[in-house]
């Protein structure tokens, strides 16, 4: 079954939506699904007072939901979803994906920041980019970054990506400062370049960057040259320098950098 939304008026103020999903949509009728309600600011509203709903009934078991416009005022889309798709044909609001537990959501547009917070499984595809803390946990909640699933944005993302990620798999393009912050596990993979400080304070896991990286942290030490670094059960051709810290954490995790785009970092070569 395939449900449709299209918002009836522009959005100027947060809308808390976390009933946009295909596990709180199955097994409605089409006027509970319109029934159900979110908040618009601090006024309780119905989801079919915002938005136009339309329903398609197909052989499909699993739901399908299409979201059309403007919706980065509209936060929680998929919240705790575990089946079915979410498709965003426009930009989307915070926390996108936030619990994830199965499924899939594609995003035709940008994300706000926290997509994938506390994931666990399932998929989420960006193909703009993304703000800030994307996989990550909540600030104070150190055990509760993602720890399945996979986050793909094929643009640029903002600072801590992966905060206190703890397993799961982000790609990337490009990305700001503090990459894999106090990261304990699971893949990174940066296509293009890091501004900087990534890897501070992980103690496991590997991030990967394929781009130009300004400089590595003084806390971690070079461990190796390697010809290629797996991914996913696929070899990257490198060769890449392969760091290990965060030694002021204890830390073991990997830093796979990209020999040929970084030549700054040859000084490094001497302590092999």
């Amino acid at each position: 079954m395939m449900i449709t939304l299209n918002p009836k008026r522009p959005f100027r103020i947060p809308i808390e939506s976390e009933c946009i999903s295909p596990d709180v949509f199955s097994q409605k009728r089409l006027m509970e699904i319109k029934s159900l309600k979110v908040w618009e600011g601090n006024r309780k509203k119905t989801l079919g007072s915002l938005f136009k709903i339309d329903e398609e009934k197909d052989t499909e078991e699993e739901i399908t939901i299409k979201i059309f416009g403007d919706l980065s005022r509209v936060r929680r889309i998929g919240t705790e979803m575990s089946t079915g798709k979410i498709i965003v044909n426009g930009d989307v609001g915070m926390h996108l994906g936030e619990e994830m537990k199965g499924g899939e959501i594609i995003v035709f547009g940008n994300s706000d920041s926290w997509v994938g917070s506390m994931m666990e499984n399932g998929t989420i595809l960006i193909k703009g980019n993304a703000d800030d803390y994307i996989g990550s946990s909540y600030r104070g909640a150190s055990n509760r970054g993602m720890k399945g699933g996979s986050i793909i944005i094929e643009g640029s993302a903002g600072s801590n990506l992966g905060y206190f990620m703890r397993g799961g798999f982000i790609k990337i393009g490009s990305v700001g400062q503090f990459a894999g912050i106090h990261m304990k596990g699971g893949t990174i993979l940066i296509q293009r370049d890091s501004i900087g400080r990534t890897g501070a304070q992980m103690t496991g896991g590997r991030i990967i960057v394929q781009g130009h990286i300004p400089n590595i942290l003084p806390t971690f030490i070079i461990d190796s040259i390697r010809k290629t670094a797996k991914v996913n059960n696929e070899r990257i051709e490198g060769p890449f320098y392969r760091f290990i810290g965060d030694l002021a954490d204890h830390g073991r995790g990997r830093l796979f950098i990209s020999q040929s785009r970084n030549p700054h970092l040859r000084i490094y070569e001497e302590y092999l």
